[in-house]
């Protein structure tokens, strides 16, 4: 009995930890106290978006080190890249002699053969057949070593350009389109930036950050509208504890749904990477047809990986944004309500923007975007000016509309919509969402998945610690 009280208590612990962490995490990602956005671009500003660069977006778990991850991988990339290069182009001029050799033997001993009968001056071997076939086959020889670095051009500079044609455009259209989902292209950008010449991966790791950005600003939208709830209740604006509860709800939600994407785009990007790595393979297996004709299977799988990396990456985007689309929903019906395109706690996500709100509803809109406009300080907001903003307004509107702002107090009916779409979306939208995904293509190597998991091994270590000292001291009790 004992043992398992310690194991639960571990486990608890562990739980609260982790739990706070994530909490603290998404919260420091948020410039100030969260508690209203009513322009995207006030928001993104709150969230690290640099001249509305969604790639600087913060929050992004483990980035840093993925950028490190992604120079290390370059540099690796390169040195295989100058080890095989000299080694395929020796090949590849061996495989033409060779080539040459056999075709050219192969053509006079069939012209002989066709001319056995005829008179010594009837013996002539027309080699324009064969100049033609050897041509034809010299061409793919030549611009293959030519690209591989052969006769002093091309080599790892010109496949570092060949990568950023390729590759880049489908992390770009990928990062655009889900940027277009989530409805932040009227206040951001995917500037990428300028492509680093000493930087293998840079092509992939631009694009790669402003698909994480965007999907970090959907996540942490959402948490600023349960953080802003968690505020409302704590700074005595309004709510109570259903409220503040309904607030921790969300942000855990998003802290959980935010950890999963990232590693579903780090296994996508990935992929692409090590299209990357074996590029010169590909290419010199162009060089001949019977080659060429043995890879095309592998080549037609690369094609497809690459299609397929920019729809997973609108599709884990869709992902996030029903969900938060399932919020706002329930957000609007409360928040200031009814249903008008309008809420005071989540940012103006998805394209929303106010329908024909009534005078008491423009009367509530101005007074937090006035205390917004007067707590934003380098955009950061500041709790103690909000609510002191706050109070004066409140006290003038409902002075006019009394009970303007009893919405605040919503919290458990918000509560119990919010579990409603949430099973909704749990129990019927995410195994249809899942099946897109699944549909366009099975996850051979799950690069993330393995990478989660290992995070989970190492977690558990203590948990099993625990179950080691529990197990002991019930057999000890016996």
């Amino acid at each position: 009995m004992k043992g398992k009280i310690i194991i639960l208590a571990v486990k608890i612990i562990m739980g609260a930890i982790a739990l706070g962490l994530g909490i603290w995490y998404l919260s420091s990602a948020i410039g100030g106290a969260a508690l209203t956005y009513s322009s995207m671009d006030n928001f993104l500003t709150a969230i690290g978006a640099e001249n509305g660069d969604i790639a600087s977006v913060n929050g992004c778990f483990m980035c840093r080190y993925i950028t490190d991850l992604f120079s290390v991988i370059g540099d690796a990339t390169e040195l295989f890249w100058n080890a095989i290069l000299d080694g395929l182009l020796v090949l590849i001029a061996l495989g033409f002699g060779i080539y040459i050799t056999y075709t050219g033997v192969a053509h006079v001993w069939d012209a002989t053969k066709k001319t056995a009968g005829s008179k010594v001056e009837d013996k002539k071997i027309e080699f324009k057949p064969w100049f033609e076939k050897i041509s034809k086959q010299g061409v793919r020889v030549f611009i293959v070593a030519a690209l591989l670095g052969g006769a002093a051009l091309g080599g790892p500079e010109t496949l570092k350009a060949l990568t950023h044609l390729v590759i880049t455009p489908v992390l770009y259209l990928g990062g655009l389109l889900g940027m277009a989902a989530s409805g932040v292209t009227d206040a951001a950008t995917c500037a990428m930036g300028a492509v680093d010449a000493g930087e293998m991966m840079s092509p992939v790791l631009g694009p790669f950050m402003c698909v994480i950005g965007n999907v970090n600003s959907v996540v942490l939208a959402g948490a600023a509208g349960g953080f802003s709830l968690m505020n409302y209740a704590w700074l005595g604006m309004g709510g109570g504890a259903f409220t503040w509860i309904a607030g921790l709800s969300l942000v855990i939600m998003f802290l959980v749904v935010g950890f999963d994407l990232f590693f579903q785009i780090l296994s996508v990007v990935f992929k692409l990477i090590f299209l990357i790595i074996f590029l010169p393979l590909f290419i010199a297996a162009f060089a001949f047809e019977g080659a060429w004709k043995l890879a095309s299977g592998l080549f037609d799988k690369g094609i497809n990986m690459l299609i397929n990396a920019a729809i997973k990456i609108v599709v884990i985007t869709l992902k996030v944004v029903i969900i938060y689309a399932t919020i706002s929903y329930a957000a609007d019906s409360y928040f200031p309500g009814p249903v008008d395109g309008y809420s005071v706690m989540l940012p103006p996500m998805l394209g929303q923007s106010p329908e024909n709100p009534d005078v008491e509803t423009l009367s509530v809109m101005n007074v937090f975007s006035e205390c917004e406009r007067v707590s934003l300080v380098d955009g950061k907001m500041d709790k103690d000016k909000f609510t002191s903003c706050f109070s004066a307004q409140r006290a003038m509107v409902e002075r006019q509309y009394p009970g303007a702002f009893d919405f605040l107090d919503d919290g458990w009916d918000f509560l119990v919509m919010m579990a409603a779409l949430f099973a909704l979306y749990f129990l019927v939208l995410r195994d249809k969402v899942e099946g897109i995904l699944a549909s366009v293509g099975k996850e051979d190597f799950d690069f993330g998945g393995q990478i989660k998991q290992l995070g989970k091994n190492i977690w558990s270590v203590p948990k099993q610690i625990a179950n080691a000292v529990g197990k002991a001291m019930d057999e000890r009790a016996i």
